[in-house]
């Protein structure tokens, strides 16, 4: 876990992260905010260091579930989101059964997927036998090369290096059950989206235009659920903005928490 800032503090800027990714994506953004803010980024149950208690399904109902008790136990009452990838999904279904605890959200190449068709690595997670024997043949030669490979600027090797040596055994195993999970998550995605925008929540998306995993098109779809959200592309960057494009991210985020807070 990463935290900075005023650590007593019951208002905190929580980021959340996606897969393959732990709270270390986030360090350098945690960094950033901690001379103004509370930030707080934590691993998801068996992602990064952190292992689920048993009997944890790995869904996203319960991950959201978790996401709540995480920030219970954090002394956190009011979140200001940070999500990416599957912390989208995940963060928006906590923030939509907690709308009173929700004092901004950011999206970052994430959120409401509503028609969305899943990419095809998403599709072979989402097969039995075909997903474990993908999970096998993915060897540090294959995702050092294949990640970055996907993004038009690339990612830095230690970035890379480091999600690879937290995609262990345990972890491939729940991306597995919570891909399966939220095979549907496109179609069940309308009943959250109504209920976000009934709040109206402060929001601010950035989309890296080069995301090969989710189409820009999803950017201005998140008004979806946050009729007033601020939508800004990113033109040369890919699915992890945060990593090749940070002070720009940084920016963006920092305005934002300073017309929410």
């Amino acid at each position: 876990m990463f935290q900075g800032g005023p650590l007593q503090a019951s208002e905190a800027v929580v980021f959340i992260h996606g897969n393959p990714g732990s709270a270390s994506d986030w360090e350098g953004l945690v960094a950033a905010l901690s001379s103004s803010w509370r930030a707080v980024a934590f691993d998801l149950p068996d992602f990064g260091q952190t292992v689920a208690a048993e009997g944890f399904g790995n869904t996203v109902a319960e991950y959201a579930d978790f996401v709540g008790l995480a920030l219970d136990a954090l002394g956190v009452s009011r979140a200001h989101l940070v999500t990416h990838d599957f912390g989208g999904p995940i963060g928006l279904v906590w923030a939509s059964l907690s709308p009173d605890r929700v004092a901004s959200v950011t999206l970052i190449n994430t959120g409401i997927l509503e028609g969305y068709r899943w990419h095809t690595m998403a599709r072979v997670w989402q097969t039995p036998v075909l997903g474990e024997l993908a999970q096998l043949a993915t060897t540090r030669q294959v995702f050092t090369r294949v990640v970055p490979g996907a993004e038009p600027r690339g990612l830095p090797r230690e970035f890379v290096e480091e999600m690879y040596g937290n995609f262990d055994r345990r972890t491939r195993a729940a991306v597995l059950r919570l891909y399966r999970d939220a095979k549907d998550l496109g179609e069940q995605s309308g009943q959250i989206a109504d209920r976000l925008a009934r709040e109206d929540h402060p929001a601010l998306v950035i989309w890296g235009a080069g995301d090969s995993y989710i189409p820009l098109r999803f950017a201005e779809a998140q008004k979806r659920a946050f009729p007033s959200a601020r939508v800004e592309v990113l033109p040369d960057s890919g699915h992890w903005p945060f990593v090749d494009s940070p002070t720009e991210v940084s920016r963006l985020l920092e305005g934002h928490l300073g017309r929410s807070g």
